[in-house]
């Protein structure tokens, strides 16, 4: 007499299991790909070239500083290198020239113990500073809150890195999302793991990545600092990367799940094209507003608290040293929250799309199916 031993099923992985199988699937396939090691490679390389020009031409040969000197202290650039001297009457001509952009600076009188004083626009002249036997009091006409080119510098960095970041790794997702669903292949993979599990493992996945390469990039460029000794640069931004890497990572887990949601929305790669576009104009925009204006308080202090555009105008305001201490933290609040809510109604409109074969769903389609359900 023979007896049969009966095995238990195999249990289904829960939610957070699946998601994490997924997660898993996503950044091997991408490390393992060459075009992702190539374009990082080249990232890498690009900025620390960047880096080191921007350090030689520094230090290129100055050439002499153009500087108006009134008559009664002229005495005291008498022998100063560097400087291109534009005798004036007095304190008012002086700061016409200024103003006007004719001279960098200009030399007036001023109070006890120096006489002396220096007049700049925006920035205090460290070069005129340096070439005169005292150290006069600088008095700035149109006090900048940082460095001209050292603040473009920076705005453009945190644009671009984030909008380069968020744009490679959410086209990854809706490309890998449209093969699977033109291939039938996540027919074989819902059968294996929920949808909202291969939803949220295709977000972890590549925010990992994503945040891998920021933090690549941030490495790199702090390498880069260092070694062309740019060490002040580095006391400058430290705080504000710090907060960039954390409003980037809840930033990009909401534009990710655009991302994928928009592309369950098609069956064919050819279709990605045009139901990404908003998606990526979500992207783009904070990039070219912290650059068209990055010296506009009220623009970047409503970029702080708009989900969309808050990973990149809050550390821009944090660097410039315009943002109160609350500030930061209201503003990833609201950030937070909004993320929570975008990616519920993108696994929604994934959850419901994705199977669905043929021509395009509407997003109000398939919030209504959802409803219906």
């Amino acid at each position: 007499m023979s007896t049969t031993t009966s095995h238990p099923a195999p249990q289904a992985p829960s939610l957070g299991r699946a998601s994490l199988l997924v997660a898993e699937r996503e950044i091997t396939s991408q490390v393992r790909s060459k075009s992702f090691i190539i374009s990082t490679a080249v990232l890498l390389g690009a900025i620390l070239v960047g880096i080191v020009i921007s350090a030689l031409i520094g230090q290129r040969e100055p050439s002499d500083t153009p500087v108006a000197v009134v008559s009664s202290v002229a005495g005291s650039v008498d022998g100063a290198a560097g400087l291109e001297v534009h005798d004036v009457a007095d304190r008012a001509a002086a700061e016409e020239l200024v103003r006007s952009g004719e001279v960098e600076a200009a030399l007036v009188p001023g109070g006890e113990p120096l006489g002396v004083a220096v007049l700049a626009l925006e920035d205090a002249p460290s070069d005129v500073v340096q070439a005169l036997t005292v150290s006069p009091e600088v008095e700035l006409l149109e006090p900048a809150p940082a460095d001209g080119d050292l603040r473009y510098l920076i705005t453009f960095a945190f644009g671009l890195v984030f909008m380069t970041s968020v744009i490679g790794a959410g086209s990854m997702i809706a490309q890998n999302t449209v093969t699977e669903k033109q291939s039938r292949i996540v027919e074989i993979l819902l059968s294996a793991v929920p949808a909202r599990a291969l939803l949220a493992g295709k977000i972890l996945g590549n925010s990992v990545l994503a945040l891998g390469q920021t933090a690549a990039i941030a490495a790199v460029a702090v390498l880069g600092l260092v070694v062309t000794g740019q060490d002040e640069v580095l006391t400058l931004i430290g705080m504000p990367v710090a907060w960039f890497v954390v409003f980037f990572a809840i930033g990009f887990v909401l534009l990710a799940a655009i991302f994928a949601a928009s592309a369950s929305l098609v069956s064919r790669v050819e279709d990605t094209g045009s139901v990404l576009q908003p998606a990526i104009w979500l992207t783009m925009v904070p990039y070219f507003l912290v650059i068209f204006f990055n010296d506009n308080d009220l623009v970047l202090r409503i970029m702080s608290f708009v989900p969309f555009t808050a990973p990149v105008g809050m550390p821009v305001r944090l660097f410039l040293n315009e943002a109160e201490w609350w500030e930061p933290l209201v503003a990833l609040l609201v950030l937070v929250v909004s993320a929570l809510a975008v990616t519920a109604v993108a696994a929604r409109i994934y959850e419901r799309s994705v199977l669905r074969m043929g021509g395009r769903v509407s997003v109000r389609e398939a919030l209504a199916r959802s409803a219906d359900d």
